[in-house]
């Protein structure tokens, strides 16, 4: 009876280690590998232990046998994850080909994120206000970027009841020293602005200065957001010091938002002071502010706004709106991207091939499939070159506004166009049934036999699925690459068929 149930001991024994190594089998593989184990285990039990007697040294190498079937399932294990999905649904599927798209978006909107000039840009909330904002200028001078409006005349335009206009600002800009006790002395470029430009433009500060009793009647100073960084280490507590701008002293009133100037002009500081205060002679620039009925009044059949004068004459001066300047960025995206639209004909090959129908028809959620990923790839592609262009273009803040747009307009048209082919040439690449990247180009034929039999490069669907056949010289008979579908009796030729199907692309 003791031997009897010690035989019994160890079989079970045996059976639970051929169980726990099954485990580490794959699930496709497991019950015929325990199946194979159990067979060969009642063999080796027959040989080690005749005639079912208890031998020790027999249950030994029975149990030893057992052991060895782990590292068969370990050999199993590692070679399943070599090959458990297909190169075609690891290196080139449709599933990974977005989300590396989507990691682009993400990554280029953080840079902008980290970048001033790239918030100030993205900022919607200046577009509002600059509907209702025109720069004046002097008709006779073509670009808006010279100064032609001396500070007389804006006072004389200010002074006078206006129906076109309710509010005007004017700024000149100087190269002048920047200096205080305890940062030295630098030349920068220096906007003697009225008090209302900041509030005529509707831009917001940084570290706004409340006033003190001694300082009220002090001339103020806006820091830009690259001087206050560059000059003054960033210090938050700059706001209420003196400083001594040119021959004048005033007080810090604030920090201007990075990338919030867009007007012409290289500006580094702004000194707000009184219209008494300036000089009459000097030319410089006008801004104002339209009522609605100037609005309308404004805006010719050609779409160029002209008009009468504040001052009364006919045509001296043009205004030009200063929404095109603030919403730039996303007029200049749309023209480089509709540029791209027309040159990529002359460039690339539209047509996607030929997909001819055999055996194996194509459902209409296959071909809806294929179509939606090619549309998701340049749905992705846009905002890409949205966001990269606003990178590389105002990745200076410190770079002229004009400097930028022509950065932007280059960068945009590029990356839009090259996109725009590698998405066509991705989607020639791919397999029409499971989006997978073909793989395993072979040279077929010969260049010498081109009219007589087919000569080019030969990919395959490692699922399977078909053959794609790329022509090397286009000729009468053969002028674009055609789709071969395989039957599925060629499934059994790849490794693992069954995973592409089973939703790992």
């Amino acid at each position: 009876m003791t031997r009897r149930f010690a035989l019994i001991i160890f079989s079970k024994f045996d059976l639970c280690l051929l169980r726990m190594a099954s485990l580490l089998v794959p699930g496709r593989q497991r019950s015929e590998w325990e199946m194979e184990w159990q067979s060969e285990l009642w063999h080796v039990r027959k040989t080690c232990t005749p005639d079912c007697s208890l031998s020790w040294r027999g249950e030994r190498e029975v149990t030893a046998f057992c052991l060895g079937a782990f590292q068969d399932a370990f050999c199993l294990w590692r070679e399943s994850g070599q090959q458990r999905v297909p190169l075609a649904t690891t290196k080139g599927s449709a599933v990974q080909c977005l989300r590396f798209l989507i990691t682009l978006i993400a990554v280029s909107y953080g840079v902008a994120l980290l970048l001033p000039g790239v918030r100030a840009a993205l900022q919607p909330s200046r577009s509002r206000m600059a509907q209702s904002l025109v720069l004046i200028r002097n008709a006779r001078y073509t670009q808006d970027s010279v100064p032609t409006i001396s500070a007389e005349q804006f006072q004389v335009w200010k002074l006078r009841k206006q129906h076109l206009f309710d509010g005007f600002a004017f700024y000149r800009v100087e190269r002048e020293p920047l200096s205080n006790a305890s940062h030295g002395q630098t030349t920068v470029g220096v906007a003697h602005a009225s008090l209302n430009l900041f509030e005529l433009l509707g831009l917001s500060l940084r570290l706004p200065f409340s006033g003190g009793n001694s300082l009220e009647k002090q001339p103020r100073v806006i820091l830009s957001n690259e001087v206050w960084r560059a000059k003054f280490g960033g210090d938050p507590n700059i706001t209420g010091r003196m400083v001594t701008v040119g021959l004048r002293e005033a007080v810090v009133a604030g920090v201007a938002t990075a990338g919030s100037w867009r007007l012409p002009g290289k500006v580094d500081v702004w000194l707000l002071e009184p219209d008494t205060e300036m000089v009459p002679d000097r030319a410089g620039f006008v801004v104002a502010h339209l009522t609605s009925s100037g609005a309308r009044d404004l805006w010719s059949e050609n779409g160029h706004m002209t008009a009468r004068t504040p001052d009364g004459s006919m045509d001296d001066f043009l205004c030009g709106s200063l929404a095109e300047r603030i919403q730039g960025p996303r007029d200049i995206f749309l023209f480089a991207v509709f540029l791209a639209c027309l040159a990529l004909p002359a460039t690339t090959s539209l047509p996607l091939g030929e997909y001819r129908l055999s055996s194996r028809k194509l459902s209409w959620s296959t071909r809806l499939r294929r179509w939606s990923f090619l549309t998701g790839k340049i749905a992705l592609l846009l905002p890409i070159v949205y966001l990269v262009s606003l990178d590389l273009a105002y990745l200076r803040s410190t770079l002229e506004t004009s400097s930028s747009e022509y950065i932007q307009l280059v960068f945009s048209f590029s990356i839009c166009l090259f996109g725009l082919r590698w998405a066509l040439r991705d989607q020639r690449q791919r397999c029409p049934v499971c989006l997978g990247k073909l793989s395993h180009p072979a040279q077929v034929g010969q260049p010498s036999r081109t009219f007589l039999a087919w000569n080019g490069t030969e990919l395959i669907c490692v699922g399977g699925h078909g053959l794609l056949h790329v022509p090397e010289m286009p000729t009468s008979w053969f002028s674009t690459q055609r789709w071969l579908y395989l039957d599925p009796s060629w499934e059994v030729l790849f490794a693992e068929p069954s995973l592409v199907s089973t939703g790992y692309f």
